[in-house]
């Protein structure tokens, strides 16, 4: 098994440095953030920092690079207190992919990529159209990550759309029923498969499947 020390990472090129650190943590969530300025300008970009933070209130959270460069994001959501994440679905792989280019400020992400926007609910940031999971989201906080100047993001899940066939009896989402995909790194797109699906693990207790059999398919029992 190969090893690498910290002093080995602090000596490699920046490419690889970024490609390793980036993939070594494992499988990340990969989300569409949209948002509009006060002055309705529309701001589409890939993230794969989203993480839940609590369900009682339901809360998610972010990172952005340092606010002296980071994008129209962070602006748009500071301006306007809301925004929406749209899971990344197998067949928009490559127009979520473009939203890391660094466009001019005042063009939309969404013009450029072939993604569409909608508007649920007077909900004032747009949605991802193509997207099968959306959640809008308004602002609650930020916190600064002094270690390497990046900022969390703290919002708080007012909406949530979604196709009711992915959803079990309890509530759980079947997220490769909907095509979500995942980011292995910064670039590499996988498509999950469910394994199985187990109840809370308590000591003494012995391990319970929700399927009845391995590979049994939409079998939530």
């Amino acid at each position: 098994m190969k090893h690498i020390t910290s002093s080995e990472i602090k000596e490699m090129e920046k490419i690889f440095r970024l490609n390793l650190i980036n993939s070594c943590t494992g499988y990340k969530s990969a989300n569409l953030i949209a948002t509009k300025s006060r002055n309705n300008g529309l701001n589409v970009a890939v993230f794969s920092s989203v993480i839940h933070l609590g369900s009682d209130p339901a809360l998610l959270g972010f990172i952005t690079r340092p606010t002296h460069v980071s994008g129209n994001t962070y602006k748009n959501i500071r301006e306007s207190s809301c925004f929406t994440v749209n899971h990344v679905q197998e067949n928009m792989i490559e127009s979520a992919h473009q939203t890391a280019a660094k466009y001019d400020a005042d063009i939309s992400e969404f013009q450029k990529t072939g993604l569409e926007e909608e508007y649920l609910d007077e909900f004032f940031a747009p949605y991802v159209k193509q997207s099968t999971v959306k959640l809008g989201c308004k602002y609650l906080n930020e916190y600064e990550i002094k270690e390497n100047s990046t900022t969390m993001i703290i919002g708080a899940i007012e909406h949530i759309y979604f196709d009711e066939e992915i959803q079990a009896p309890d509530g759980w989402l079947r997220l490769d029923d909907a095509g979500t995909v995942a980011v292995n790194g910064l670039d590499g797109y996988a498509l999950p498969t469910l394994l199985d699906r187990f109840h809370y693990a308590r000591p003494g207790q012995e391990i319970r499947s929700f399927f009845k059999k391995k590979n049994s398919g939409k079998n939530f029992s």
